[in-house]
């Protein structure tokens, strides 16, 4: 079972930048597709991004595409969410979701999950 931990979430102003971390551990995480998926209160989880095992492919959500992009290091076991030119529409708990099959963003496809980190966008 593999374990994801966030983190980098925080306040700041729209316009503004953040960059969160998703520390994956407990398995080989190469073999892993990492997504990024975001819940503001009130609203159904939506999905931000997803990038293969490789890196090399990636896709993103039309709310998000030009403004976040999604890496990892696979020496590290991490993958960020760069999130530049924040909106306050950006503000929700952003999780990430791991899984061996598919570079496709729907959520029941993820099986493990971490806790979340909370990013908050003021106007």
């Amino acid at each position: 079972q593999v374990q994801l931990v966030e983190s980098g979430g925080g306040r700041v102003q729209a316009g503004g930048s953040l960059r969160l971390s998703c520390a994956v551990s407990g398995s080989i995480f190469s073999m892993y597709v990492v997504g990024w998926f975001r819940q503001a209160p009130g609203k159904e989880r939506e999905a931000v991004a997803a990038i293969s095992q490789s890196g090399l492919t990636t896709d993103y959500s039309d709310s998000v595409k030009g403004r976040f992009t999604i890496s990892r290091d696979n020496a590290k076991a991490t993958v960020y969410l760069q999130m530049n030119s924040l909106k306050p529409e950006d503000t929700a708990d952003y999780y990430c979701a791991a899984k061996l099959y598919g570079v496709t963003m729907d959520g029941h496809s993820f099986g493990s999950w971490g806790q979340g980190t909370q990013v908050t966008v003021s106007s």
